[in-house]
């Protein structure tokens, strides 16, 4: 406490000076990824105009703060409906399509050009950190692919997977929310005290089953009445214990005096889910009002929360151009202060651009759309402007029958435009499937590792 009050009062007493380090210093970045968390999972509205795209029995007030000091992006995507493709996508800024469309993928992390490895290239000032969930059969630890600090190979199980289908469960540090935010907190005192740049990703494992909570909060919930969609009080007040860890991070980076250089980036990495343990079945879907939800790429899977907040940033300000999760490496590469291309896998574009003006036309990226890839599913999609193509494929990713949707006006996926607009359609089938033949092609993961043991000395 002594030390915060110091750190204070020495900004107070300094503050022309200070405004100028601060304008001129590589900014922080912290990235808060939470887990199966739907677009309309907030007690904040994703979209003004869409009525539903928010709870009021839900009560995420520090989430709300990102949004309303920051840019909400209307149109923001995980890379892929579940947890670790689109993990390795983020970590890579390559789509799933490319990195591994499922749990397990011949692509190896460590190989390829990941996030701290391009913050490093940028500025080698810069000190990574990864607390969290890392993701299932990930193969390479995040010190392999470039983290100065980590929680290690985390996954589901590490953040009380067990007994999911149980209504809830009472514990000491739900979720390991509480101490996954002390140890960033530590993280980011530590680079402020060191006079250090800092990349933090906090990944958080709520609000994924099984649903854990204090007890206090289960009570609160439960004398709430009746939730609004067909999830039990218990994941209700999962979601609030979440959103506290996240006001804990924000209060930090004020006490510690670097909120104005520090972007915060929050998005979830795939859709919330279609049912949950415990809700009622008859309320709406826990996803609603989108169609589909985790495991599908219809937009209840794969469109998230995803909101910025940081310097040049209008707060309050919404963006309606589509983003997606691997368009981050590109953009925290620059705003680190790197001016090099960073080879041909990259698919992200620098979104960064965005910031400043959310009505930007477009996002510079190797290729013009959004691409979602899951053959083992049956399913791939491409994203272009407002519309977007959702296609059935075989498990060679070729194309059995698509659909074309105007999804920023029909976001519930409900009128095909196929008919009308064949030459469109046509356009984004051929796109989406030129791609996927070009992009690598997986390898048995056993013949990879081997490879890779192989030049070890």
């Amino acid at each position: 406490m002594k030390t915060k009050l110091m750190r204070m009062f020495i900004l107070a007493c300094c503050m022309p000076l200070a405004s100028t380090a601060l304008a001129d210093a590589s900014p922080n970045i912290v990235l808060i990824l939470t887990d199966d968390q739907g677009w309309s999972q907030r007690s904040g509205a994703m979209r003004p105009d869409v009525s539903d795209s928010y709870s009021d029995y839900l009560w995420t007030p520090n989430m709300d703060r990102i949004a309303a000091e920051g840019m909400r992006f209307t149109s923001g995507y995980s890379p892929a409906p579940l947890c670790t493709p689109t993990r390795r996508s983020i970590l890579c800024g390559s789509s799933a399509a490319r990195s591994g469309t499922e749990f397990k993928s011949s692509w190896v992390p460590s190989d390829h050009m990941t996030i701290p490895k391009a913050m490093k290239l940028a500025n080698p000032a810069y000190r990574c950190a990864h607390f969290g969930k890392w993701g299932e059969l990930m193969i390479s630890s995040p010190e392999e692919c470039g983290y100065d600090v980590s929680d290690g190979h985390t996954g589901n199980v590490t953040g009380g997977m067990e007994d999911k289908m149980q209504p809830f469960h009472i514990a000491e540090d739900p979720k390991r929310t509480g101490s996954v935010t002390d140890r960033a907190v530590q993280f980011m005192t530590e680079q402020v005290d060191a006079g250090q740049p800092f990349y933090a990703q906090v990944s958080y494992y709520a609000v994924h089953l099984r649903i854990e909570l204090l007890e206090a909060t289960l009570k609160k919930y439960q004398q709430k009445g009746a939730p609004d969609r067909a999830y039990p009080h218990g994941w209700a007040g999962m979601l609030e214990e979440l959103d506290a860890g996240i006001g804990n991070l924000l209060n930090a980076l004020d006490e510690l005096g670097v909120s104005e250089n520090t972007y915060v980036v929050f998005m979830s990495d795939n859709g919330g889910r279609g049912t949950v343990p415990g809700g009622n079945s008859k309320s709406l879907p826990p996803n609603a009002p989108l169609s589909g939800a985790k495991h599908s790429l219809l937009e209840g899977g794969i469109r998230v929360p995803f909101m910025v907040r940081g310097p040049s940033i209008q707060p309050g300000s919404i963006c309606r151009v589509p983003v997606v999760g691997y368009d981050l490496l590109p953009t925290f590469y620059a705003l680190a202060g790197g001016k090099d291309t960073l080879g041909n896998e990259i698919d992200g574009g620098n979104i960064a651009s965005l910031f400043a003006n959310p009505k930007v036309a477009a996002v510079d990226r190797p290729l013009d759309a959004l691409i979602f890839h899951r053959p083992n599913r049956g399913m791939s999609a491409a994203r272009q402007g407002e519309f977007k193509l959702f296609a059935k494929v075989n498990p060679q990713g070729k194309i059995k029958s698509s659909q074309l949707f105007n999804v920023e006006l029909d976001y519930k996926e409900e009128q095909d435009l196929s008919g009308e607009m064949p030459e469109l359609a046509d356009r984004l089938k051929s796109l989406l499937t030129d791609f996927v033949a070009k992009v690598v092609v997986d390898e048995p993961v056993k013949e990879k590792l081997n490879r890779k043991k192989k030049r070890q000395p």
